[in-house]
């Protein structure tokens, strides 16, 4: 049976990182275009290894996280710092960082929500309580316009949930919503939770581990109808989280629906990104693994898939492993002619650390890739787990979790916050 012990996070997702540097195809694909500018090089004390995706304001300031790094001490068992979340002004300027101490929050793996006033909302996968797990069980926070940290709610473990992956969302009234990796019911496999202004926490759902999914990583997205939707990464199979994981969605009484179970094959397998719904109710995604027989000892180099509303599934690429990537981990933007933009975390440049430094890619309606950015893994970065955002003009915005000054980490790297500009 699968251990209940507090887990690493994105089991599945590591074991991929291993398996994919035994083999890795090369494939051409198309010529990169567009201008590709590193904004922020991070060196240790102002951030470490970026995961989450990035929030843009209106003036151009972008708002993010690192897992790693800031000038936090954090409590005993964790030696690389806290991590941080901040503010960079649109020439990539560092005006306010915010270091998290344990107490207060550690390892932020998500990026933030930002309202209308400013304000910027996230969740840390571990720190907070120490009750529940000798470095904390998570928490969800919130920061004011200057970057001043409030904690807004400490998970304690089995039945709140804890270990809370995926961003936070917030709804019109200012409740915030998210998952946890772990925690809820009995099965302790992860849950879909409310917390509202005044720092009350509710489980709206708890997975069981059986054809519900376990393990919910990319947090939700929400309708205006109120339902969520979101990817658990395991699951869908009878048994105890047995499966290649599923899309859900959960009413806003707590009603589960599996409205997708992965086969593992050419369909995909191990969705862990965000959703992105477009106007007519369609759900877009990633998979790790699955699409073809390459990559990670045969398991597949990931897919990009659409969800239309009866449930059914189309993959719209498959990803070979070569030079059109591999292991796209994060979610989709896509603009007003239908075109999908995202990351895939290996692949790419050959020459580039056996391969495995990454893309930005751009997929046509029709299901064409084009790739619009390979990392070096010099000062431009490499392994961009997080996904891209997009502005009004075009112009792409991210984070590589590794590369730029090798002189922190050494010899990965701290990673770097970049646009790709038309």
């Amino acid at each position: 049976m699968r251990s209940k012990k507090p887990c690493s996070p994105t089991k599945t997702v590591l074991a991929i990182f291993v398996a994919f540097l035994l083999a890795s195809p090369i494939v051409p694909t198309q010529a990169h275009a567009q201008k590709f500018k590193v904004l922020h090089t991070f060196h240790g004390p102002n951030g470490a290894g970026p995961f989450g995706e990035l929030v843009r304001d209106d003036a151009g300031n972008l708002y993010g996280t690192t897992g790693a790094g800031g000038v936090g001490k954090c409590q005993s068992g964790f030696d690389d710092r806290c991590g941080t979340a901040y503010k960079l002004d649109k020439d990539g300027k560092q005006v306010w960082l915010h270091s998290f101490n344990g107490k207060n929050g550690l390892d932020p793996m998500a990026g933030l929500m930002r309202d209308q006033q400013g304000n910027l909302y996230g969740t840390t996968y571990l720190g907070g309580d120490t009750a529940c797990y000798k470095l904390g069980c998570g928490t969800v926070f919130k920061l004011d316009p200057s970057g001043k940290e409030r904690l807004l709610y400490e998970f304690t473990g089995t039945p709140d949930g804890w270990f809370p992956l995926g961003p936070a969302i917030r709804d019109a009234k200012g409740n915030l919503y998210g998952t946890t990796q772990n925690g809820g019911g009995a099965g302790g496999l992860g849950t879909v939770f409310k917390v509202d202004r005044t720092g009350n926490e509710t489980v709206l759902y708890s997975f069981s581990g059986g054809t519900d999914g376990c393990d919910p990583h990319g947090g939700l997205i929400q309708d205006s109808a109120g339902n969520f939707y979101g990817t658990a990464e395991q699951g869908g199979m009878s048994g105890f989280c047995v499966g290649y994981g599923v899309v859900f969605k959960v009413d806003a009484a707590g009603g589960q629906t599996v409205l997708y179970r992965f086969q593992g094959g050419t369909d995909g397998a191990y969705p862990v990104g965000q959703l992105l719904l477009d106007a007519t109710g369609n759900l877009y995604g990633t998979t790790v693994q699955g699409g073809n027989g390459g990559c990670s000892v045969g398991q597949g180099c990931g897919t990009v898939f659409k969800l239309d509303t009866s449930g059914h599934e189309t993959v719209l690429y498959r990803f070979t492993g070569g030079t059109d990537g591999q292991f796209p981990a994060a979610g989709l933007v896509r603009d007003k002619a239908g075109n999908l933009y995202g990351t895939a975390t290996f692949g790419g440049n050959p020459n580039c650390h056996n391969g495995d430094c990454g893309v930005i890619f751009k997929l046509s309606a029709a299901g064409k890739e084009t790739v619009l950015h390979a990392f070096t893994g010099g000062s431009d970065g490499w392994e961009p787990f997080g996904g891209v955002i997009r502005d009004s003009a075009g112009n792409l915005y991210g984070t590589t979790q590794t590369g730029g000054d090798t002189n922190c980490f050494p010899p990965n790297g701290c990673g770097v916050v970049f646009t790709l500009t038309k």
